[in-house]
């Protein structure tokens, strides 16, 4: 044992700055800030607080109706719900599931609305809410709808699902 200028043990301090830095990158890859919240790396949370989202809309009645001049239907309600929740206008961008989840991985959307399901294909393009509810289709068939956001927008997909479970309480499985 080592032992300091007073004879007691010495401390030795140069581990510090490692464990600091440990600390710091098992943080980054939970995707949460130091206060514990989860982080969003490209800011999409923040930005559309108070300011603008941008949505995906994807045709699929009767979740989201695109063929008037606004995104009607059950998702286009929640979605604007979600907006009002923080502040935010909507920009609504009305496309294609494939097209839709291209321009969220590109950054050019935040939340993409459309009947998504948890069997979507697109979990390499995007993060998957939670599933906020059931729906039974025509061929009888229980379908658990999902939003999409960003990958490792985690803020974004947190607050999100935090709101799909107010409007939805008690419908994940």
């Amino acid at each position: 044992m080592r032992h300091g200028r007073d004879g007691g043990p010495r401390r030795d301090r140069a581990g510090l700055p490692l464990a600091g830095l440990a600390l710091t990158a098992a943080l980054a890859l939970t995707g949460c800030t130091s206060s514990g919240y989860p982080a969003d790396p490209d800011g999409t949370y923040d930005r559309a607080t108070g300011g603008t989202l941008r949505v995906g809309a994807v045709h699929h009645p009767p979740y989201v109706d695109a063929s008037g001049a606004e995104p009607e239907g059950s998702e286009a309600e929640l979605v604007e719900g979600f907006a009002r929740s923080i502040d935010a206008d909507i920009e609504w961008t009305v496309t294609g599931e494939a097209a839709a989840m291209t321009a969220l991985k590109e950054g050019d959307l935040d939340l993409v609305a459309g009947g998504l399901t948890t069997k979507t294909p697109w979990t390499t393009h995007a993060a998957i809410t939670r599933s906020y509810a059931e729906d039974t289709g025509p061929d009888g068939k229980t379908a658990r709808l999902v939003m999409a956001v960003p990958l490792g927008e985690n803020q974004m997909l947190t607050e999100l699902e935090r709101y799909l479970d107010t409007e939805h309480p008690g419908a994940r499985p």
